[in-house]
């Protein structure tokens, strides 16, 4: 398994004099470590009017910068906002075939359609969402491989254009899916490219049934939307590394991770989603599909203790930190604590035929130096998981 790094630039408050552009310089200095230490890839978010969940609005102009920093480590867009309000196809396409040659061919270029929120705010229709990213999965590896390029899909139309520059990986760079829920792991392995799972607190039986999930759909696909398919499952979680479990627990983390879940829950207006996604559930525990046996062999269950907590925060409660670091330790998705503890808990990932970990390890308010200790230390573990 491959152990890979996931940035969001995060900035939570209070904020100091200059605070933005620090986060920007902290990214750098991170991702430096992380090129110098042997991780496989670092992957940038984008995210729009996010606030303090993320100034990861231009990743595009991130991963430039870090191009010129680096040299080993692969870079990767988790993921392009793929609804032509945000990004045309044309300029995915440009701009990940320039960042291709700026980096020596280090670039792994993810698509998705986003969620409610930035759609609002891109004037974007729900209903147009899903099939302008499907064309777009469609349309930027014909564009990296033709010498002129025509479509009249719709939504966009062109008409005999040399689009260029062309990749410097041949045939292009490995192209992915970002998902969340089983109907989105199916449809990127359906359509032939790898799956970025950023699902939260997810247990390793499920997770397990997710990976399950993706290749029997990846193993379906004759017809990839690019010119190879890319059968690799990356996923992500929380990890915070120190010396002891103890110290771990006094940096802050597993506060950090709740932090996180209940910033992202609020951004991305996740009770409203929820809804809709259990009303499509249902829909789809009768249709014939791999999704619906999924669900279908999905056991009612009740809500873990690290829903319940959340849910207690939410809600206001302040819950004190050694109660936060108990429960959220407990949870498979969290890999906080000592070398041996990550060690064990990324072990455990690795045995589910996981290719690549993407680790959050810039988490809320986890100061700048600990998440450079916990980068080196995890990167001391990467040659016994490769």
């Amino acid at each position: 398994m491959q152990i890979d790094l996931f940035n969001e630039i995060q900035n939570p408050r209070p904020w100091p004099e200059g605070h933005e552009q620090l986060r920007f310089r902290q990214a750098i200095e991170q991702a430096v470590l992380a090129d110098e230490l042997g991780y496989g890839c670092w992957w940038q978010v984008e995210h729009h009017g996010a606030g303090e969940f993320s100034l990861s609005s231009a990743p595009e102009l991130m991963l430039a910068a870090l191009s010129q920093r680096t040299s080993r480590i692969r870079l990767g867009h988790a993921a392009v906002l793929a609804p032509g309000r945000f990004n045309h196809p044309i300029r995915v396409a440009e701009r990940a075939a320039t960042l291709d040659h700026l980096s020596g061919g280090r670039v792994e270029l993810g698509l998705t359609r986003s969620t409610i929120p930035e759609w609002r705010l891109f004037g974007i229709e729900p209903d147009d969402a899903r099939a302008q990213t499907q064309q777009a999965f469609e349309l930027v590896p014909r564009m990296w491989t033709a010498e002129r390029f025509s479509c009249d899909s719709g939504a966009y139309r062109v008409d005999d254009v040399p689009i260029g520059p062309k990749p410097l990986q041949r045939p292009h760079p490995p192209l992915w899916q970002a998902a969340a829920s089983p109907a989105s792991f199916e449809e990127a392995g359906r359509r032939g490219v790898g799956v970025l799972g950023t699902t939260m607190w997810e247990s390793l039986e499920r997770a397990g049934r997710l990976v399950g999930l993706y290749r029997a759909a990846a193993a379906q696909c004759t017809s990839p939307v690019g010119a190879f398919v890319n059968d690799q499952v990356a996923f992500f979680t929380f990890v915070h590394c120190a010396d002891t479990d103890e110290e771990a627990m006094r940096d802050g983390a597993a506060a950090a991770a709740a932090w996180y879940t209940v910033t992202a829950l609020t951004f991305f207006e996740a009770a409203t989603e929820f809804v809709r996604q259990n009303a499509r559930n249902e829909e789809l525990k009768q249709s014939p599909g791999l999704t619906g046996d999924f669900l279908r062999g999905e056991a009612a269950a009740a809500p873990s203790e690290a829903n319940l907590l959340i849910a207690r925060i939410l809600q206001g409660e302040q819950v004190p930190d050694d109660e936060i670091f108990t429960v959220l330790s407990a949870q498979d998705s969290l890999i906080v604590g000592s070398p041996d503890t990550c060690r064990k808990k990324l072990r455990a990932y690795a045995d589910l035929g996981i290719d690549r970990m993407m680790c959050l390890q810039q988490i809320g308010g986890i100061p700048h130096e600990k998440v450079l200790k916990s980068i080196r230390l995890v990167g001391g573990l990467i040659p016994e998981l490769a």
